[in-house]
């Protein structure tokens, strides 16, 4: 689905879906994006929209990603005068869940320092910290090891935001041991947790 320079709006209540945001950024784990959206769409009552940096584009086809997905573009082209809408606010109010999948190593660094400079991070440093923030780490296993990852870990925990560890295996770079992005079974696994725990979601 092309991008749309419009903001989702809140379906009456009645009707009310668990609104859940993804964000996807530039590590080669974003090809996985298609499979994490169409197994998210599987739960049932969950709406899903897609924010995404510029870099992640590299790896997934637009067309195969069957909900809405927002870009930087679409925040500037939405906003002509004080009286429009900002994206990344109203994305911050739709949304009921953030899952950030992939967090690659430089937007985790951003968001560890407050840097807010595309949609996804404006909308990361808007975010209601109340509502819950996931994030999956993925990256090579040299920058994973890198004692200031750790660090920016931990600030993330500190904001409250929970972490979907990255997992062992053989990266596409040809490198093995710790950096790639958790499987997406776990992903969907977790965020059903965490649906389940929200009182104002019930399966349906």
């Amino acid at each position: 689905m092309e991008p749309k320079a419009s903001c989702p709006t809140a379906a009456p209540l009645v009707e009310r879906k668990f609104h859940v945001l993804v964000g996807v950024t530039g590590s080669v784990a974003a090809l996985k994006l298609p499979l994490l959206v169409s197994k998210l769409l599987d739960i049932p009552g969950l709406e899903v929209a897609v924010v995404t940096t510029e870099r992640a584009k590299h790896f997934y086809s637009p067309q195969d990603i069957p909900v809405t997905l927002y870009s930087d573009a679409d925040e500037w082209e939405m906003w002509k005068s004080r009286s429009d809408p900002v994206l990344h606010i109203d994305l911050r109010r739709w949304a009921d869940l953030l899952l950030v999948a992939p967090l690659d190593a430089n937007t985790l660094g951003k968001v560890a320092s407050g840097i807010c400079d595309n949609l996804l991070t404006c909308v990361i440093r808007a975010w209601d910290r109340s509502k819950p923030l996931l994030f999956c780490p993925a990256m090579n296993t040299a920058m994973w090891e890198h004692p200031i990852t750790a660090q920016q870990v931990d600030q993330l925990k500190a904001f409250g935001y929970v972490e979907i560890p990255c997992v062992a295996k053989k990266l596409v770079c040809g490198d093995e041991g710790l950096g790639a992005m958790a499987e997406v079974g776990t992903i969907v696994d977790k965020v059903k947790e965490v649906l389940f725990q929200h009182s104002g979601f019930q399966q349906s």
